[in-house]
């Protein structure tokens, strides 16, 4: 029933638990007491709003930087994730297989504030090899929410 909450809770963070125990079928109580043992063994680290920043005067820029790191021994990416993930201009740090290491999401009000950050910060980490960044130009989904419905974008369209 844990998956189901959690399920449910991804989707719409503002559920309440009375909402929850009728589309479960259990009682108020049981969804409590599962959110707080999940809240407990910090499984759930969190409740954020999806917010479409576009529609805002004061939209921010973000991009996908890709690192390439050389990992200390005994320690392996985690010393250079832990660093990078404090930087408060970073919204989220993942270790990959594959071409690169390291993904890092990155907001700045600017383009320009990006490409500091990236050439000032990033780049001058001791294990940093080698970085790539792209820009977002527009996102559609974000952390399961469609963002843009109805899109009409006519690169796809044939003229005849």
């Amino acid at each position: 029933m844990k998956y189901e909450v959690l399920k449910l809770l991804s989707q719409n963070a503002k559920y309440s638990p009375e909402d929850i125990s009728t589309m479960l079928g259990i009682t108020e109580a049981e969804v409590v007491d599962i959110i707080s043992e999940l809240e407990k063994d910090n499984v759930i680290r969190g409740y954020k709003a999806v917010i479409d920043w576009e529609k805002l005067d004061g939209a921010y820029v973000s991009a996908i930087v890709e690192l390439n790191v050389v990992p200390k021994a005994g320690l392996g990416f985690e010393e250079v994730a832990e660093k990078i993930m404090k930087y408060r201009e970073v919204e989220a740090v993942y270790l990959m297989s594959g071409d690169y290491d390291l993904n890092i999401i990155v907001k700045g009000k600017t383009l320009q504030d990006i490409a500091w950050f990236v050439a000032k910060e990033l780049a001058t980490i001791d294990s940093v090899t080698s970085t790539a960044t792209h820009f977002v130009m527009r996102r559609y989904k974000d952390m399961d929410v469609e963002l843009i419905t109805g899109v009409n974008d006519d690169r796809g369209q044939l003229f005849v």
